[in-house]
């Protein structure tokens, strides 16, 4: 998904890129508050990449990557429930619907 937008020139948008940013570890939900916070390590201001790595990825992560799975899908978000599962779209508007059942599942969990 981020090899797609990378590939069209979207914004990469990704959560764990404004955690690092913020700086802090704890956020377990990133609000509008957070993707505003100025860092070029926020994808969701900054276009392309970040100027260096996050996070140490596995090798197992690198493999993924240099053999990626071809599909049209831009966007992502967690589907309801703790078992770290995610609904994938091709359109914002079916991403729009999903990320909806997931707030309204994060909101009646409690998950701030």
């Amino acid at each position: 998904m981020y090899l797609n937008r990378l590939k069209v020139g979207e914004k990469l948008r990704a959560d764990p890129t404004v955690v690092f940013a913020v700086g802090d570890f704890s956020i377990r939900r990133v609000l509008f508050e957070h993707v505003f916070f100025d860092s070029p390590y926020n994808t969701y201001l900054y276009q392309g990449l970040p100027p260096g790595p996050i996070y140490m990825p596995s090798t197992n992560a690198i493999d993924a990557v240099l053999n990626a799975e071809k599909h049209d899908y831009l966007f992502f978000c967690a589907k309801p429930g703790y078992n770290s599962e995610h609904a994938f779209a091709v359109t914002a508007e079916q991403h729009q619907r999903n990320a909806s059942i997931y707030h309204n599942w994060l909101e009646k969990e409690g998950i701030r």
